[in-house]
């Protein structure tokens, strides 16, 4: 998975912010505001907004862009879609790593994955879904520990769905190529059985293909209907929901809770709550961890 922001750079008082190279004036801002709250769901206060503005410097020194009209201009005109994508990556940070907040991975082989052995051996479907995958580590993570208690999973109808909004990080994702700094947090005896180094990949390792097989990537908007009906038998969506106002945040988790098998879990960040209608029929299991009666 996914968070953003980091930290917020300092409150802007005047009506225009002046960088060094461009001006974004105020309509300017809530212009990008307004547009990043209708595609992506994206919760931009006011106090964010140097911060903004630092992270569109970037896209538009990399544009060789030196007014920020030429940047509106390209976000209306035939790249506006790729633009948006770009956009995206601008706009949000994805901190992930293999096996982040460990006692989920714990909770998901002690207490998910036996029952849901138990049901794919019988000949039953499983379907796990990793709901803002960023580039791969969370999706990597969940298919390691079946595959480490599961190695003939291959023969069974068990699937793990992995989704993220920005194309970008999906792509990395389905590359499976992985520095050695972002290795930080995988178990050494879980690299050494499913990550292997190839023939001119100089730096870094690859995901073995049995644990890429589980996995299937797929670019998703969650604050857009939903075009799959599950049902999931576990989902992790861990610092996705905190950057959306809360009529969207209910709103995903309405739509993550109904594609939801009863009795499957639901891990979310620590600085998440479930809100709206899902409230009903999510029963909390730990702090982070809920169960859908």
């Amino acid at each position: 998975m996914r968070g953003f922001w980091g930290c917020v750079l300092g409150s802007v008082k005047a009506m225009e912010w002046q960088g060094p190279e461009w001006e974004l004036s105020q309509s300017d801002f809530e212009y990008v505001s307004d547009l990043a709250r209708a595609k992506f769901g994206l919760d931009l206060s006011d106090a964010k907004r140097s911060l903004i503005y630092s992270r569109l410097a970037k896209r538009m020194k990399a544009l060789e862009y030196t007014e920020f009209s030429q940047y509106l201009t390209r976000l209306n005109g035939p790249d506006a879609k790729i633009e948006m994508g770009e956009l995206l990556s601008v706009l949000t940070t994805n901190i992930t790593h293999f096996f982040r907040e460990e006692h989920h991975f714990h909770t998901l082989e002690t207490k998910v994955l036996p029952q849901l052995i138990e049901a794919a051996r019988a000949g039953g479907r499983v379907r796990l879904w990793s709901a803002g995958c960023s580039s791969g580590q969370e999706p990597f993570s969940m298919a390691m520990v079946v595959l480490n208690m599961f190695p003939d999973v291959a023969k069974y109808d068990f699937k793990i769905l992995a989704t993220d909004i920005d194309p970008v990080v999906v792509q990395s994702g389905m590359r499976a190529t992985y520095s050695k700094s972002e290795l930080d947090g995988l178990p050494k005896e879980l690299r050494d059985k499913f990550m292997k180094q190839e023939p001119g990949l100089k730096k870094g390792l690859r995901v073995t293909q049995n644990v890429q097989d589980l996995v299937t990537f797929r670019i998703l908007n969650l604050i857009e209907p939903l075009p799959m009906h599950g049902p999931f038998d576990a989902v992790f969506c861990r610092n996705v929901t905190i950057y959306f106002d809360k009529a969207t945040q209910a709103n995903v988790w309405d739509q993550i809770c109904k594609v939801m098998r009863s009795g499957a879990y639901l891990f979310i960040g620590h600085s998440e709550r479930i809100s709206g209608p899902a409230t009903r029929s999510m029963k909390k299991e730990g702090f982070t961890t809920l169960r859908k009666e």
